[in-house]
């Protein structure tokens, strides 16, 4: 009998009780497939990097450990507002963002727990990961000097302090001081050279610029190509995009522009790196398999493809730069613990405020 008879000869009630059998077995169904997924286990990521960033690693981590992963990913903003206002009551494991101001914003907040992973404090650099190990760094980035080889000798570079010399008035770009990435840098500054120097550093970078602060880091990359201004602060990872970009004027700023690495001098600090980091939240409830990913995140085949997709430095020592990042030549990095960073920031913010960096 075709369907469409049986629906026409079928009585009301018999058709009510065929439905709700049907109904029944659907929802019997559906819990078999939920609990087969528990059983498996799962981790809930709140993630502010790109899905295309990172989903192809943590599907490898999925079929390697058979635990599903649900990921959401937003602004990071806009995310740890959510794990503050979502409680004890939020469904993340684990909070991904960049740069350990973030992450220090988000320990302070009480939406992170310590974790105790001998895995991740041996893989992991001790000045790369929170101190109390409410977070650990998964990529590195440097945060350098770009410059147009046309109007900037390279003799005349030297170190990050320099730009407040009066050489470069008229010459330089940045974005603005709300920008974490710079916030981060002065915390570095402050650490490495004390609240007056780094004071008086701010000010002569201010009196430099060739406009008021605008942009983002790719806006000021364009800039310095346009001869809008002689050179800029900009993080690698964003010169390595514009490398690989599918636009030819965007290759071409890359093709125009120089990269720099400051404070490599033998007593100087090195260059200014911070990093794209994970913690385990508070709420969290998978706390096993949490732990288990951020692991998973610091062997050596993570972190090559997790460096070569975002044009970052890996964490852990041993494992080599990405393709795209390796002309950029090898530099010394600045050691300093980036819970320091955090730690800076708000006197960071201040003497930007009072240096007037808009």
């Amino acid at each position: 009998m075709s369907v469409l008879l049986r629906n026409v000869l079928e009585k009301p009630q018999e058709k009510k009780l065929r439905l709700h059998c049907l109904g029944v077995v659907a929802l019997m169904s559906s819990l078999l497939l939920s609990m087969g997924a528990q059983a498996k286990g799962e981790v809930n990521i709140y993630s502010a990097r790109q899905e295309s960033l990172i989903k192809p690693v943590l599907d490898t981590f999925s079929a390697e450990n058979d635990v599903v992963v649900n990921l959401i990913t937003g602004s990071a903003d806009a995310l740890l507002s959510r794990l503050k206002a979502e409680g004890d009551a939020s469904p993340a494991d684990i909070f991904i963002t960049v740069d350990a101001g973030r992450l220090h914003r988000a320990k302070m907040a009480g939406v992170l727990q310590a974790i105790n992973s001998d895995i991740l404090n041996t893989n992991i650099p001790s000045h790369l990961r929170d101190s109390e190990g409410y977070w650990f760094g998964l990529s590195q980035r440097a945060r350098v000097i770009f410059y147009n080889p046309e109007k900037v000798s390279v003799k005349d570079l030297s170190t990050y302090e320099d730009l407040a010399n009066p050489r470069w008035k008229g010459r330089i770009c940045v974005r603005s001081s709300a920008n974490v990435y710079n916030q981060s840098l002065v915390a570095s500054m402050l650490e490495a050279d004390g609240r007056e120097k780094t004071q008086a550093w701010i000010k002569g970078l201010v009196s430099n610029l060739a406009r008021p602060p605008f942009g983002g880091d790719v806006d000021l990359l364009k800039a310095v190509a346009a001869g809008v201004c002689d050179l800029t602060l900009a993080n690698t990872y964003y010169f390595g995009r514009l490398g690989q970009s599918d636009k030819a004027e965007e290759r071409d700023v890359y093709k125009q522009l120089k990269l720099f690495w400051p404070n490599q001098g033998e007593d100087e600090r090195g260059a200014h790196v911070n990093v794209s980091g994970a913690g385990v939240t508070a709420a969290a409830t998978n706390i096993e398999n949490a732990t288990l990913l951020l692991e998973f995140l610091s062997n050596h085949a993570s972190q090559e493809w997790y460096a070569h997709v975002n044009n970052e430095y890996p964490v852990v020592s041993g494992v080599g730069a990405p393709e795209m990042l390796a002309p950029f030549g090898a530099f010394r990095a600045d050691t300093i613990s980036l819970s320091q960073l955090g730690e800076n920031n708000r006197q960071a913010v201040e003497l930007m405020d009072i240096a007037g960096w808009k």
